[in-house]
């Protein structure tokens, strides 16, 4: 049943991923009313809330956009930069919306930023110790630990979920508020933005579900 699960949560995560170039591509043919480009409206939303110190930056690629909290800087990918469109406008709050939180010390990011420099040793080792424990059966022990490695990853993901849909919700506020569009564009932003969101869920979704395998596969072995 739980590789079933498994398959389905991977579909979901296929699905999603289409669904957001898909949802990206329709909505970056439409000119948002404002005439902003992405860039505009990321420098526009970051000065509104006295971050003017955080720069915004092209970078190539597509759906490439991010926040950097180490150097305090929005990275939007040149699509989002320069277009005039509802994507473009849409991502790039998103992105300044983590830039606020990063400001305001939101709790869920602020834990997400302590856990990075553990999550990132323990996704590295957690697959080796996941296999050495699963082949050779008498050093049991390497699976459970590889297991909690594993799920300090899960937990990583699990608390990126409040972070995205938090900074989405900060980008549709504030877009309506300042002016950025304009009720009948709020749709469009919505649908690219909960579009993305749910490439988030479907990734967290199969991480759970591997984790469950994995501690049945222990506890068959135990």
């Amino acid at each position: 049943m739980i590789y079933i699960l498994i398959i389905i949560a991977f579909g979901l995560s296929l699905w999603a991923q289409f669904r957001v170039k898909g949802t990206f591509s329709e909505w970056s043919k439409v000119p948002v009313h404002s005439g902003m480009t992405g860039y505009d409206a990321a420098r526009r939303m970051l000065d509104n809330n006295g971050l003017h110190d955080v720069p915004v930056e092209p970078v190539r690629g597509s759906l490439t956009d991010h926040y950097d909290p180490i150097a305090r800087v929005v990275r939007l990918s040149e699509p989002v930069y320069y277009e005039r469109s509802i994507s473009a406008v849409s991502v790039a709050c998103h992105e300044v919306g983590h830039a606020i939180q990063h400001k305001e010390n939101y709790s869920m990011l602020v834990a997400r930023h302590k856990m990075f420099p553990v999550v990132n040793f323990t996704s590295g080792v957690a697959p080796l110790l996941i296999i050495a424990g699963i082949i050779f059966s008498s050093f049991s022990f390497l699976l459970l630990i590889g297991i909690i490695f594993f799920s300090a990853a899960v937990l990583f993901q699990l608390v990126t979920l409040p972070v995205e849909f938090n900074a989405s919700n900060r980008a549709r506020e504030l877009m309506v508020a300042n002016g950025f569009i304009t009720n009948d564009e709020e749709r469009g932003v919505g649908k690219v933005l909960n579009a993305a969101a749910l490439t988030y869920v479907a990734a967290a979704l199969i991480s759970v579900l591997e984790l469950v395998r994995l501690i049945l596969i222990y506890r068959s072995r135990d």
